[in-house]
C-alpha cells in the first residue's frame, strides 16, 4: 500500500507543477497543446515500444483484455439506456456520452498509473489497442454518418494504422514474439526518449486544468453527472464483477483490472466532439471531472485491493 501511496504522490506532485506552470503562463498559451503532441508523436510511442519489446504477452493479451471489453461496454450501454429513457439526445450527442462513460484515458493518466502504481507500462498496452482498434472507428462511423450523412470509410479503416501509439505497439509485439534479440544500443535511445513520456503528459494535464469551469447552466448537467458517475464508479464496478466473478482473478491482477477500468475519461472523446462540433461542452465537463474523480477513486481501489 505505501508503495501505491508513493506512486500516486508522484503522479499528484507533477500534476501540481503543471498547474503551476500554466498559473503562471510558462510556455505560453499553447504549451498544453505542443506538450501533448510531442508526448503523442514521441515520447508515449518510445515508451510502448520499449515496453512491449520485452513484456511478457501472455500477461498482456490475457483476461485483462476482455474484463476491460467487458466494463467499458457494460458502462457505455448503461449510458445509452439512461440516455433513451431520460435525455433523448440526438445520435451524435448521444455517442459522445456514452464514449464519455466507457473511454479510458489509458495514455496521458493510464501510463503514469500503469508504471508507477501497477509496476510496468505494459498493462495499459491491451486497452490502448482495444479502444483505438475497435471502439474509436465505431464511434467515428456513428459520428460521421450523424453529423455529416456520409462516412469515410477508408479513414475509419486506416486510423489504427495511422495512430503512431498503435504502430509503436505493433512493433515492440512484433519484436518480442519473433524473438530477435536487438542490442542495448537499439533500444537505449527510446529509453531515454521514452523516459519523458510521464512528466510530459502530467505535466500538459495539470496545465490544462487551469481557468476550467465546468457545469455551466444549458450545457447538459444531467447527461454529464450520469456519465461521470457511470465512468468513475459502475465502470471500476463493472471490471471488478467481471474480473472477481467470470474470471477469478485476484491479487494484483484483480488490483489492475479495475484500476485500468477507474481511469478517467480519454481526451480522444473532447476531441471527436470538437471535430464534428457535436456534445462539446458536454464532452469537455466529463473529461475534466472524471480526471479529478480518477484520484480519490483509485486511492480507494488501491487501498481495498492492492
Amino acid at each position: 500500500m505505501a508503495g501505491v501511496l508513493t506512486g500516486f504522490g508522484i503522479i499528484a506532485f507533477v500534476i501540481l507543477v503543471g498547474y503551476v506552470a500554466g498559473r503562471f503562463g510558462v510556455g505560453g498559451p499553447a504549451a498544453p497543446y505542443v506538450l501533448n503532441r510531442i508526448a503523442f508523436f514521441i515520447t508515449n510511442p518510445a515508451l510502448l515500444f520499449v515496453t512491449l519489446a520485452h513484456a511478457d504477452l501472455t500477461v498482456v493479451f490475457s483476461t485483462q483484455l476482455l474484463v476491460a471489453a467487458i466494463a467499458a461496454v457494460g458502462s457505455a450501454g448503461l449510458f445509452l439506456v439512461l440516455s433513451r429513457l431520460f435525455f433523448r439526445r440526438p445520435a451524435a450527442e448521444t455517442t459522445i456520452g456514452a464514449l464519455g462513460a466507457g473511454y479510458v484515458n489509458a495514455n496521458n493518466i493510464g501510463l503514469p498509473v500503469a508504471v508507477y502504481v501497477l509496476g510496468s507500462a505494459s498493462f495499459v498496452a491491451p486497452v490502448l489497442l482495444l479502444q483505438l482498434i475497435v471502439f474509436a472507428p465505431i464511434a467515428l462511423t456513428v459520428l460521421d454518418v450523424t453529423s455529416r450523412g456520409t462516412v469515410s470509410v477508408w479513414s475509419i479503416v486506416t486510423q489504427p494504422a495511422r495512430n503512431p501509439m498503435i504502430i509503436a505497439s505493433v512493433l515492440g509485439i512484433l519484436v518480442d514474439v519473433s524473438g530477435i534479440r536487438l542490442p542495448d544500443a537499439v533500444y537505449q535511445p527510446f529509453e531515454l526518449i521514452g523516459g519523458a513520456a510521464v512528466p510530459l503528459v502530467l505535466m500538459a494535464f495539470g496545465m490544462s486544468l487551469h481557468g476550467s469551469r465546468p457545469l455551466q447552466a444549458g450545457r447538459g448537467r444531467a447527461e454529464i453527472v450520469s456519465a461521470v458517475a457511470l465512468k468513475s464508479v459502475g465502470m471500476p464496478l463493472i471490471a471488478f464483477l467481471a474480473a472477481r466473478l467470470v474470471f477469478g482473478l485476484e491479487g494484483h491482477a484483480l488490483f489492475a483490472a479495475v484500476a485500468l477500468a477507474a481511469l478517467p475519461t480519454a481526451q480522444n472523446v473532447y476531441n471527436f466532439a470538437a471535430r464534428y462540433e457535436r456534445g462539446v461542452p458536454v464532452a469537455r465537463d466529463i473529461v475534466l471531472l472524471t480526471t479529478l474523480f480518477a484520484v480519490p477513486a483509485l486511492l480507494l481501489i488501491a487501498a481495498l485491493l492492492a
